[in-house]
């Protein structure tokens, strides 16, 4: 059994090392999650959370304090290269591949375990979510530490049996460290799946298992000194802006430009669980069928269903927000594998067939959607053919043949193929199609021309019009964000050393408020692309002071 999780662990840093490298810095969230971490490896202060001189409160400290660690380990500190920040999403996502296949193993059986593995290390959310360093992968680890003991808690109880005596505190450990990752969200899942069972059994005295007072104050002891720590150092703005501004925020109106009606996760499941998000429904609608004798199912149920349902009234909606969900249905898939030829013959309800075969019709949109993509993006955006879009659109019809169930179910050596071929997927277009699409990847090439051009080794640039936090990440914390005359401004107090990156079309302001001070801007580069951020196209030039 060892083996197996060694090997599913291993299996899903495979799956991610492709683009940890070669993907460049992703706005926006990603480039504020490693700068403020590169902030705290500048400065040493590891208990506030800043963007440049603003503060950054928005989530609590957690995935800094693991992104610090790995930039410590690596050597290079606050120079570190961007792979080392993402290897701790890429571990988050191996620790929850394994912890699913641990709880599928202990409810299931070794192989419903291992299936289960396979859907979460293969599917889209996580493979994009496993190459970005923010806060989703790690707690998808959390939710499924904390939801895995919870079940075998749970189902033991309904049998009358014993569960082992750590089971409680893996519970509550997952929990405190969910809170320091991405405040009440791992907390949330677990009640909401609690209140749920309890609703459908009419029996709270499992709970008694929980040991809750224990368990609490052992999250206490986790999550309350850093809380009194930001209290103290921020004069209570840490509770202000995380949960007077953020969590509020999301839950009363669509924040950020967020703001969806209900069904957006119904419309963007089948792209987030590719290629799995048919089998998985297979395996939710016949589970449905059987839940009232299997309070494994009736787990599983709990799992998805009511968190999935919370998030579509919340205004706010983005695809990763249901991601702790999904593994609740991949433990579904790895049931299917246990059930006799007689029971997988069982026929569905009609509405059931009816939501298959919708599912299907996602299942067939997505996978050519991704071989579409990977043969017409580089042509559209570059002009070219990138040779790497063969294999990367015959590796997304394989994944999307092989995740198609034969009878509504799959046995497991089709799953791991499938898992296999969608990796191979990601691998390529992530890994090697997306980094080469340059004319959406501005912040690389703004830098590569200021190390081109750099005047001195000290030289900070002013930037008007394109004000991504990537480019404060990759050009230096000092970067200023400013506008056309707070460029001028920085050109003229230090001439010979500043740079500035202004729009082509306000070359004539830019040399109009430098004229006051009796200089010129010599223009010394021009990048032009499109900001995938805004969907705006931009046409840069880069400044320093015209030598007299």
């Amino acid at each position: 059994m060892t083996r197996r999780y060694l090997f599913l662990f291993l299996f899903s840093l495979v799956l991610s090392a492709s683009g940890l490298a070669s993907l460049p810095v992703v706005d926006r969230d990603e480039a504020r999650f490693v700068q403020a971490t590169k902030q705290m490896a500048e400065s040493g202060d590891y208990v506030d959370i800043r963007f440049q001189d603003a503060s950054r409160y928005k989530k609590p400290v957690g995935i800094y304090w693991l992104q610090s660690a790995a930039l410590a380990l690596s050597g290079d500190g606050a120079a570190a290269p961007i792979w080392v920040y993402r290897l701790i999403s890429a571990l988050g996502i191996a620790v929850a591949v394994v912890a699913i296949a641990w709880t599928g193993a202990n409810l299931f059986g070794p192989n419903a375990g291992l299936a289960a593995g396979f859907v979460v290390a293969a599917i889209f959310a996580t493979a994009f979510e496993g190459r970005i360093a923010k806060t989703d992968a790690v707690l998808l680890a959390c939710c499924v530490v904390a939801q895995g003991a919870l079940a075998q808690i749970y189902v033991a109880s309904r049998r009358n049996e014993a569960s082992p005596d750590y089971l409680p505190w893996l519970f509550w450990a997952a929990q405190g460290i969910g809170i320091l990752i991405k405040g009440p969200i791992t907390p949330l899942l677990s009640i909401v799946t609690i209140l749920t069972l309890i609703a459908f059994q009419r029996d709270w005295r499992w709970l008694a298992r929980l040991k809750a007072g224990r368990g609490l104050l052992l999250l206490a002891l986790i999550v309350l000194p850093w809380l009194a720590a930001i209290t103290w150092k921020s004069g209570g703005a840490f509770w202000q802006e995380a949960v007077g501004k953020d969590l509020v925020g999301k839950v009363a109106e669509g924040q950020e430009s967020h703001g969806m009606p209900p069904g957006y996760y119904s419309l963007t499941y089948s792209l987030f669980m590719w290629p799995f998000g048919l089998l998985a429904v297979a395996a939710g609608l016949r589970a449905l069928n059987h839940t009232r004798g299997d309070p494994r199912l009736a787990f599983c149920l709990a799992w998805y269903l009511p968190y999935w349902l919370l998030l579509e009234l919340v205004p706010t909606k983005l695809p990763h927000y249901v991601l702790p969900a999904y593994p609740g249905l991949a433990l579904l898939v790895g049931w299917l594998l246990t059930l006799t030829p007689q029971q997988s013959a069982e026929p569905l309800k009609r509405w059931q067939t009816w939501m298959y075969w919708a599912t299907a019709f996602g299942l067939v949109v997505v996978t050519l959607g991704l071989a579409a993509v990977a043969v017409g993006a580089p042509l559209y955006l570059t002009g070219t053919f990138n040779p790497w879009s063969v294999p990367a659109a015959a590796f997304a019809l394989a994944a999307g043949y092989l995740a198609f169930p034969r009878n509504q179910q799959m046995p497991l050596k089709r799953i791991g193929a499938a898992a296999v071929a969608a990796g191979a997927t990601y691998a390529v277009l992530i890994g090697l199609i997306v980094p080469a699409l340059t004319p959406i990847w501005l912040t690389p090439r703004i830098v590569a021309a200021i190390n081109q051009s750099r005047p001195c080794p000290t030289s900070v640039l002013a930037s008007s019009a394109y004000h991504e936090p990537s480019l404060v990440f990759m050009a230096g914390t000092k970067t200023l964000l400013t506008d056309t005359a707070g460029a001028a401004a920085h050109l003229a107090a230090d001439p010979a050393c500043a740079l500035a990156l202004v729009t082509v079309q306000d070359d004539a302001a830019l040399q109009a408020a430098l004229a006051t001070s009796g200089k010129t801007a010599a223009r010394i580069a021009e990048i032009d692309g499109t900001n995938y951020s805004s969907g705006d196209k931009l046409a840069l030039a880069l400044y320093r002071v015209a030598k007299p």
